[in-house]
């Protein structure tokens, strides 16, 4: 159980559709995301790369891998958070992402953070 805990992040997202960007007749949805990366665990760890999957509400997936975040592999100590915000288009009013990072620890064990699922969503299109 000590283990665990030894190797934990925390992720949290929030998101806004971007109507500036978007072109709903050309069905292009522009939505920005933030997410705060909580290194929750008992050794620092740091931010290698990334893997989302972003799915439409039509099942189309897209799947983007690299290193990094915004150009950034942070080192996260035990309690710190590192924010960011990025963006994705969908060709959908709804969609979700989810995916992981890939961390390594300070002694070099690697492990996965999960991002858990969120939502996109043009306003009042979901109840």
């Amino acid at each position: 159980m000590e283990s665990a805990k030894k190797y934990e992040v925390s992720v949290s997202t929030e998101t806004r559709y971007i109507a500036d960007q978007s072109d709903e007749a050309k069905d292009r949805f522009v939505f920005s995301y933030t997410v705060t990366i909580r290194n929750s665990g008992t050794i620092p760890a740091q931010l290698i790369s990334r893997h989302w999957i972003i799915t439409d509400s039509r099942n189309e997936v897209q799947e983007v891998r690299g290193l990094g975040v915004v150009g950034a592999q942070p080192l996260l100590k035990p309690g710190e958070d590192f924010e960011y915000s990025s963006g994705t288009a969908l060709a959908t009013p709804v969609g979700t992402m989810r995916g992981s990072y890939q961390m390594v620890a300070e002694d070099g064990t690697q492990f996965d953070a999960a991002i858990p699922e969120f939502t996109l969503s043009v306003p009042r299109v979901l109840h």
